[in-house]
């Protein structure tokens, strides 16, 4: 036998020495046959009980070959090393075990060290042999090396040579059995080996973290199978995590070698304190965390993840044992305060809190302790100061105490603000979009109040710095709220703290304003925010609804107004559809205005004229674009109204004549538009209309330049040519209506004509202000010969004519002339007038004192005395005025006979004798008068014994009598 061992071996080590990797197959056959040979050769030992010390001695120097040679194989590179390693290992402790001498004859010092030789060799071949999986091969190696531990044990040591080494082999060996036990699954042997272990071992410190660290990765394996399901349970993996940390417990921090037993330490009490967890052992697990927490924190290494993570799971066992909230607080607090804040660690912290979301005075007191963390950091981290920041906002949000909620937000904001750490442009936008969503969901809720504190936090000085306007929103937000709540006061208190370039800012004013019935403050600020910076035409027509619900019409005027001038009218027309509309609403309000006694009619008149003149503008801009189809039911609407509004002014608007005017005026513009848009051929009413409104029109102008001539008694020039001008145009445009039959009505038709020959008098009296006396020429030959209806023309020509100081004596006397030629001609001219004029045109012709103009006036004495003759009882000619023929004749009649002019003379005095017939004592004074007449007639000379006193007496009486026009 000892012969096959001999030559397996030779053949072993040649093919060894050839480092052909193909052999190794062969080679480990072989290890194999020399391990079974050399097993067999110690039963045959032991049981012979033969002395064979050399040979025993050589297969002994033989296995410490093979040992030494796995040492070289297993650093081979290659998959196959690890078998060959362990085959050799095999072989070795074989022959090693077979070369041990047991003969009782041996020293004790010898046979201790072979014992603690080969106890080692089997501890490690076991080792080997259960790593590669040859669990039965390792059992009998294992049982092997049982029988030398307990031989080891037995042997007396009475110096305490071997102690040390000692206690090492027999560790080594327990700890081979324990995990070659473990691998193979029997947890028994495990288990025994384990607490073997465990006795009082003095075993070195890198020993002990071998140790710690094999017991560590057992407690993981049951972990993790426990995780998977499996029939393992988590209380046996606390025993053995206990265990691991039983013994990194026992070593002092000064001794070599000991921060990476604590590191391996920690891992397993977080191993086995997650276990404790995991099968509900909170007790036990927070009692371990307890007794470990002061050494974390006094550790010079306090920071480091796995004391982080002992940490974490302190904090997780106290939330499932629900403890008070400073507890909690404690293990958050000391999380935070041992963390280096990253992206990551700052998210765990967050998400954490979010588990504990109904306890929010402390995970508000969590927050804020993590924010104040991140504030003592540098700028470069200032991120982590966003998300805190932006988390705290969310939790608040969820606290049904609202004042607590905004009172941490508020000290946050001002916690950051004083730490002089500015948030970022899209971190603070992020911040103030929250603030405004929560406040949103309050408002739309109808819990103004607190919408308007979610608001109002928004406005606090740490936004500023980014986003200066975010303030004025945030404010006008909350100015909402109260203006929801009718706290008007404090509304505009807040509103003042708005910038006041922004139009929302205004608008909100005015909002308060019309709550308030503060008329005057809610237009003033309504203009301002139609000025202002961001004004959109919409906060108009929001401005233009609220007006007309609150019932505040001059605030609604002066909307619609403002309205009206942002609406820019396109070549379309279709714009001037939509300023028509407002136009209407305007003149509408306006009107309603005018009707209250309390109306400041000067303004609300002009303020209609100025809107209708508008309208007016846009009907001319829609004509030039042929356009005015789209709007020719408001044009129908705008000439009424203001024809309508005009013809009432006239009774109500005393001192409103230009305004009045121009209403006609424009009355008549809009009809003339609408009878030429008309599709249809439009009723003779709406000409009878039009005939009115110019008519009034120009009327209106003349009554307003009267009353200023007399008012100032200074004459506008340009004013009255303008005014002349109009008559002119209006006397045109009635004629042409008159002309073309649009008139039927007979009525109608005589008024339109009394309206010309009114017209012609304005007409003149307008040009003897300009002193246009040609013009006026001109005018009186038209009314001559404008037919019978002229009369009334006839007389207002010839008194205006007369007044008139600085016509000229031609100019009045042939008006006056052609007015008393025309009355003759249409018989429609009473004796007393005809008299009164017959008088002025004498007078002025005998004042010429020309042949020319004595025989004129002659003609016109003798006609008076033929109307004499022929008048009625019911109509005489004035007495007075017969006084004042009778003396103008004789006189006239004297002052020819003085001047040689017999036969003018005669016919003085015979006219003045034919006169004396209608006046009483007439017949005493036609003899007087026949006598002068004789002598002029027969060119005698008058004695001087004729006394004509009575006569000339009487013509001085009746002239200084006589009242001329």
């Amino acid at each position: 036998m000892v012969a096959n061992i001999t030559d397996l071996l030779s053949t072993t080590k040649t093919q060894l020495d050839a480092s052909d990797i193909s052999l190794r197959p062969s080679i480990i056959e072989n290890l194999e046959r020399i391990s079974a040979l050399a097993e067999s050769f110690t039963d045959r030992r032991l049981r012979s009980e033969k002395d064979c010390g050399e040979l025993c001695d050589t297969i002994d120097e033989e296995g410490v070959i093979l040992w030494n040679l796995s040492g070289l194989v297993s650093k081979w590179p290659d998959n196959d090393g690890r078998a060959l390693a362990s085959a050799l290992r095999l072989a070795a402790f074989r022959l090693v075990e077979a070369g041990l001498e047991e003969n009782p004859g041996i020293e004790t010092d010898q046979l201790c060290e072979a014992l603690i030789h080969v106890l080692g060799l089997a501890s490690k071949t076991g080792a080997t042999l259960s790593e590669l999986g040859q669990y039965d091969v390792a059992a009998s190696v294992l049982t092997s090396a049982a029988k030398y531990e307990e031989m080891l044990r037995g042997e007396d040591d009475p110096d305490s040579t071997y102690r040390h080494t000692k206690t090492c082999a027999r560790m080594v060996y327990f700890s081979c059995r324990m995990e070659s036990a473990w691998k193979e699954g029997n947890y028994t042997v495990a288990e025994f080996m384990a607490q073997k272990l465990l006795g009082r071992f003095y075993t070195p410190v890198s020993d002990r973290v071998v140790l710690a660290a094999k017991f560590h990765s057992i407690g993981k394996y049951i972990l993790k199978k426990q995780a998977e399901k499996t029939q393992m349970k988590a209380s046996d993996a606390i025993s053995w995590l206990q265990k691991a940390f039983g013994i990194a417990d026992q070593e002092e921090i000064s001794i070599p070698g000991a921060p990476e037993l604590k590191v391996r330490c920690a891992l397993s009490v977080v191993s086995g304190t997650r276990a404790y967890f995991l099968s509900e052992c909170y007790d036990s697990a927070e009692a371990t965390l307890e007794e470990l927490t002061p050494s974390l924190d006094s550790s010079k290494d306090h920071a480091s993840s796995e004391y982080q993570e002992l940490r974490w799971l302190r904090l997780a066992i106290l939330k499932k044992r629900q403890p008070r909230d400073t507890a909690i607080f404690d293990a958050f607090k000391s999380i935070i305060n041992h963390m280096e804040l990253t992206e990551v660690t700052v998210t765990d912290i967050l998400r954490e809190l979010r588990t504990l979301g109904h306890q929010h005075t402390l995970v508000s007191a969590v927050t804020q302790f993590l924010l104040q963390r991140a504030l003592q950091c540098n700028d470069t981290e200032s991120e982590s100061v966003d998300r805190v920041l932006s988390s705290l906002i969310v939790h608040c949000s969820k606290d049904e105490v609202h004042s607590r909620a905004m009172q941490v937000i508020v000290e946050a904001f001002t916690s950051v603000s004083e730490a002089d750490k500015e948030l970022r442009s899209i971190p603070a936008a992020a911040c103030l979009s929250l603030l405004w969503q929560y406040g949103d969901r309050h408002y739309h809720a109808k819990r103004w109040s607190q919408a308007a504190d979610w608001f109002a936090a928004g406005s606090h000085q740490l936004f500023k710095v980014q986003n200066s306007d975010s303030a004025s929103k945030c404010y006008r937000k909350a100015a909402l709220c109260y203006i929801e709540l009718r706290e008007y006061s404090r509304a505009a208190a807040v509103i003042r703290c708005c910038a006041p370039d922004e139009a929302a800012t205004h608008y909100l004013a005015f909002l308060v304003a019309i709550h308030q019935g503060l008329e005057d403050e809610a237009i003033k600020s309504m203009h301002e925010m139609v000025h202002a910076l961001n004004f959109d035409r919409q906060m108009l027509l929001l401005a233009t609804r609220i007006s007309h619900e609150s019932e505040l019409k001059n605030v609604l005027l002066a909307v619609l107004e403002a309205l009206l001038k942002t609406v820019k009218v396109s070549n379309s027309g279709e714009t001037v559809v939509e300023a028509m509309a407002l136009l209407r609403c305007i003149i509408r309000l306006v009107l309603k205005l005018l009707a209250e006694p309390t109306a400041t009619r000067s303004m609300l008149v002009d303020s209609v004229v100025v809107h209708f003149r508008t309208a007016k503008i846009l009907v001319d801009a829609a004509s030039e674009q042929k356009a005015v189809s789209l709007i020719i039911k408001d044009v129908s609407w705008l000439w009424r109204t203001a024809y309508n509004c005009a013809v009432q002014g006239c009774s109500d608007w005393d001192g409103f004549q230009e305004q009045i005017s121009a209403l006609f005026d424009i009355s008549k513009d809009m009809l003339e538009v609408y009878c030429q848009a008309s599709p249809v051929e439009v009723e003779p009413d709406l000409y009878v209309h039009l005939i009115n409104a110019l008519f009034s029109a120009v009327a209106g102008r003349v009554f307003a330049a009267r009353g200023a001539v007399s008012a100032n008694g200074v004459m506008n020039v340009e004013q009255i040519r303008e005014i002349s001008a109009e008559i002119k145009a209006s006397k045109a445009r009635i004629s042409q209506i008159i002309g073309t039959n649009k008139v039927t009505g007979d009525d109608d038709l005589l008024r339109s004509k009394y309206f010309l020959h009114t017209l012609r008098v304005f007409e003149a009296e307008i040009l003897a202000h300009v002193h246009d006396w040609d013009q006026l020429s001109e005018i009186i030959t038209d009314a001559v010969s404008s037919g019978s209806l002229a009369v009334a023309t006839y007389e207002a020509i010839a008194d205006i004519l007369w007044e008139e100081k600085e016509c000229p004596v031609n100019v009045l006397c042939g008006g006056l002339e052609a007015v008393l030629h025309a009355t003759l001609d249409h018989n429609s001219l009473s004796l007393e007038k005809y008299a009164r004029w017959l008088r002025a045109i004498c007078t002025i012709t005998l004042a010429r004192n020309t042949s020319a103009d004595r025989h004129k006036a002659i003609g016109y004495v003798e006609q008076a005395v033929s109307m004499m003759e022929n008048s009625g009882a019911d109509e005489a000619y004035p007495m007075d005025e017969r006084f004042w023929l009778l003396a103008t004749s004789y006189n006239t009649g004297f002052e020819c006979l003085e001047a040689s002019s017999l036969d003018e003379a005669k016919r003085w005095f015979e006219a003045s004798t034919v006169i004396c017939r209608f006046v009483p004592g007439g017949t005493e004074r036609a003899e007087k008068v026949c006598h002068l007449s004789y002598v002029s007639s027969h060119h005698l000379v008058i004695p001087a014994s004729v006394d004509f006193g009575n006569i000339c007496t009487a013509s001085v009486s009746v002239c200084t009598d006589l009242n001329f026009l």
